[in-house]
């Protein structure tokens, strides 16, 4: 009765308000990496009102798309947070993409597979591989839903921060199939309070463990650690970071050091409190992130 009342009012706050489809990520579900299972995932809403999925093991993209003849050309996938164990799939996910599509953004929220060694062969790569999947369908969808091709950006929270980093900075990494060798590169970031490396010192223990497991080798904790991969190719990155976040701003810091030392693009608010976890609005702030980062991305289009 829980999980019923959970999907209902997620229905009822999120799908009636803009036009909206779910498409599954892999045709067919042929899903790689993947091994079979009964499908258990589950969705709960808490006593403070966030919708948690858990057990995800059937990804898929919801598409978000404005109303007729508002489409700007730009579209953002986001990434929920939730430590690679759950997805904050209302406050990190369909409310930011009915915000977007209020300013004529089309936006996606990925249902992406949650680690676990009995649903995946390689447990650490299948986020990786569905954020690639999602860029890849975008992509190749982009006349179909009056897209721009050059400007599809990732957002992601907390862990899906993490995840949208990897993909920003792994692009040529592919860890899917990609016959046509469409472009696997974000255009731009949009990475809020994210988790972005797997130093002991900085890092954010719980999500490397749900990602690599106990005992993870150095060459794994070095390949997920997004500062030690940026380059010069590394897409332009708005960063969203509360300095009194348990996930330390610290995380925010390094991948910002590693931008500027690469001429990369990098723009940030550092909020002075706010905590974790606030989605659209930081309740100790009235400086709208969303506002700021979007006003950010249509700087880098100037001149277009």
């Amino acid at each position: 009765m829980r999980i019923a009342i959970a999907i209902t009012l997620f229905t009822l706050l999120y799908a009636c308000s803009f036009a909206q489809t779910t498409y599954p990520l892999y045709e067919n579900n042929s899903i790689p990496n993947s091994i079979p299972v009964p499908d258990e995932e589950r969705s709960d809403l808490s006593d403070d009102g966030i919708l948690r999925i858990s057990k995800v093991t059937i990804p898929s993209l919801t598409g978000y798309f404005p109303e007729e003849g508002s489409a700007t050309g730009e579209a953002v996938i986001i990434l929920p947070g939730g430590g690679y164990t759950i997805l904050a799939a209302g406050h990190e996910g369909a409310e930011v993409a009915s915000a977007l599509t209020a300013k004529g953004i089309t936006a996606f929220v990925l249902k992406y597979r949650l680690p676990d060694d009995k649903t995946m062969v390689e447990k650490n790569i299948g986020p990786l591989q569905d954020a690639q999947k999602a860029i890849q369908l975008v992509r190749q969808n982009a006349s179909e839903w009056f897209i721009d091709p050059e400007k599809i950006g990732i957002l992601g929270f907390s862990a899906g921060g993490h995840l949208a980093a990897i993909a920003g900075t792994k692009f040529e990494d592919a860890h899917i199939s990609n016959p046509t060798i469409t472009n696997l590169r974000p255009d731009f970031m949009i990475l809020v309070y994210p988790v972005i490396s797997f130093e002991p010192a900085i890092g954010h223990s719980g999500s490397a463990k749900n990602l690599l497991g106990d005992n993870p080798s150095q060459e794994l904790l070095d390949y997920f650690s997004n500062e030690k991969h940026v380059s010069a190719q590394t897409p332009p990155s708005f960063l969203v970071h509360a300095k009194n976040d348990p996930v330390r701003i610290e995380n925010s810091y390094v991948f910002e050091k590693a931008l500027l030392d690469n001429q990369v693009t990098v723009a940030t608010l550092y909020y002075e409190s706010g905590g974790h976890g606030f989605g659209l609005k930081n309740p100790q702030s009235d400086v709208d992130w969303l506002d700021r980062a979007i006003q950010w991305v249509r700087s880098l289009y100037e001149g277009d």
